[in-house]
């Protein structure tokens, strides 16, 4: 039986952290948009991100949703964001993001800027082209 020693064990022991996806920070909170005009909770649901419309500054219906029968239904309590991963990348996520302005459903991006800051992104073409904004932690 072959012994391995100490050196071999710690360069085994740093490939194998490097090899290992980056662990994402904290992004389950309660955030606000830029505008002022919203609320999103994101919580944590079934080991992905998700978030949902907490507050609006002016409420009103989900009126651009492609199901018809969602339209009468208030944004408040609407889930926007759904299923986001870690992408392997230091404090970034991608999943599913619904934008209540053209009731359409996006390739999205969450990526934290620091403890109290996000951007979030919506991407179409295959991530060619992204628009995003920064929202900023209220809780």
């Amino acid at each position: 039986m072959r012994l391995v020693n100490a050196a071999t064990l710690a360069a085994l022991g740093s490939a194998l952290a490097l090899a290992t996806p980056a662990a994402a920070g904290d992004a389950t909170g309660t955030w606000v948009r830029p505008s002022g005009a919203s609320q999103i909770s994101i919580t944590n649901c079934g080991g992905n991100l998700c978030g949902k419309i907490v507050w609006l500054k002016t409420p009103r219906n989900d009126t651009q949703n492609p199901d018809a029968s969602k339209r009468d239904r208030p944004l408040v309590g609407v889930q926007i964001i759904r299923g986001m991963q870690p992408t392997g990348k230091p404090d970034q996520w991608k999943g599913k993001l619904y934008n209540a302005e053209d009731g359409k459903t996006y390739t999205g991006y969450v990526q934290l800027s620091g403890a109290n800051k996000m951007k979030l992104e919506g991407c179409v073409l295959g991530g060619l082209i992204c628009k995003g904004e920064t929202w900023t932690r209220v809780k």
